[in-house]
C-alpha cells in the first residue's frame, strides 16, 4: 500500500495522468492546463450538464454543448448539432504576443458528412481586428469526386472569399480520439496544422499561397476563437452530428500532443 501511494504521488508530481488510447492501451498524457497559457479548459472542474462557466461563452443554432464523462473516465465536452446547425465554445479577449497563436484540442468525431456533395464543416474559427477574414484552420469537406471526406483549412468573409483547401493527403478519421494542433502566425499570414503531432505540409496557407481569390491573405489580429462544429449546407447525411472535445488550449507557443 505504501509503495502504491508513493508511486501515485510521484505521478502527480510529474503532472501525468493515466488515460486510455484508441485501442484501450494505457497511456500517459501531460497535465492539460499548465500555467502560462492564454486559455485552457479540460472540463474536469465543471459540473455535468449544460456548461456553467465564466471562462468561455456559447454560440449555438440547432445544437447543444454538454459536459459529460467519456469512455476514458474523464470529463469532456459533447458537441451535438442537427443538420446544418452549429455549436461552439467561444473564447473572447484572446491576445497572443505578436499575433502568433497556437491552439490544441483532443477530439473524437462520431461521423463526418457524406451528403450533400461538397458539404463543408468547421471545427475552429478565428476572427479579430484589422482583417475581415474569418479564418478556419481546422475544418474540412466531403468531396464526391474522390469520393471521401478530408481535412482542409479555409476562410470566409474577407477579400480571399469563401474557400476550403481540402487535401486528399489528410483524410478524416471517425470514432477515434485524435490530437489536433493549429498555428496562426501574422509574420507571413501563415496557417499550419498538425494531427497527432505530425505536420501535414499541404494543410497550410500564407499571404500568397491559399485557396481563395488571387489577392493577399491577411490574418486578423485574433481576439476571438470558436471551437466546436458547424456545417453550412442542409440536407445532410447523417442528419445529426456528435463529437467530443477535450484539453482545449491556446498559447503563444506550440503545446504539442
Amino acid at each position: 500500500m505504501r509503495r502504491f501511494l508513493a508511486v501515485f504521488a510521484a505521478a502527480l508530481t510529474l503532472g501525468t495522468v493515466a488515460g486510455s488510447g484508441p485501442a484501450g492501451a494505457s497511456t500517459a498524457t501531460p497535465r492539460s492546463c499548465p500555467r502560462g497559457l492564454l486559455f485552457c479548459e479540460d472540463f474536469e472542474r465543471l459540473p455535468p450538464g449544460g456548461p456553467r462557466t465564466l471562462k468561455w461563452g456559447v454560440d449555438t443554432r440547432h445544437g447543444t454543448l454538454t459536459v459529460e464523462r467519456s469512455r476514458r473516465g474523464n470529463q469532456v465536452l459533447h458537441v451535438h448539432t442537427v443538420d446544418n446547425g452549429r455549436a461552439f465554445l467561444r473564447v473572447d479577449d484572446v491576445a497572443a504576443p505578436g499575433n502568433r497563436l497556437y491552439g490544441r484540442m483532443r477530439l473524437r468525431v462520431d461521423a463526418f458528412p457524406t451528403a450533400p456533395d461538397w458539404a463543408h464543416f468547421t471545427l475552429v474559427e478565428a476572427t479579430g481586428a484589422g482583417s475581415a477574414e474569418v479564418v478556419r484552420p481546422v475544418g474540412g469537406q466531403y468531396a464526391p469526386t474522390v469520393p471521401g471526406t478530408f481535412w482542409g483549412i479555409g476562410a470566409d468573409g474577407g477579400p480571399t472569399g469563401d474557400w476550403t483547401n481540402w487535401r486528399e493527403s489528410a483524410p478524416v478519421t471517425e470514432d477515434t480520439w485524435q490530437c489536433v494542433e493549429w498555428r496562426l502566425d501574422a509574420t507571413d499570414n501563415r496557417v499550419a496544422v498538425w494531427i497527432d503531432g505530425v505536420a501535414n505540409p499541404e494543410l497550410t496557407a500564407s499571404t500568397t499561397e491559399h485557396g481563395g481569390n488571387d489577392v493577399p491573405f491577411v490574418l486578423p489580429t485574433v481576439d476571438t476563437v470558436k471551437i466546436g462544429w458547424q456545417l453550412y449546407q442542409g440536407g445532410t447525411t447523417p442528419g445529426e452530428f456528435d463529437l467530443w472535445i477535450d484539453d482545449v488550449a491556446l498559447s503563444g507557443k506550440r503545446l504539442g500532443c
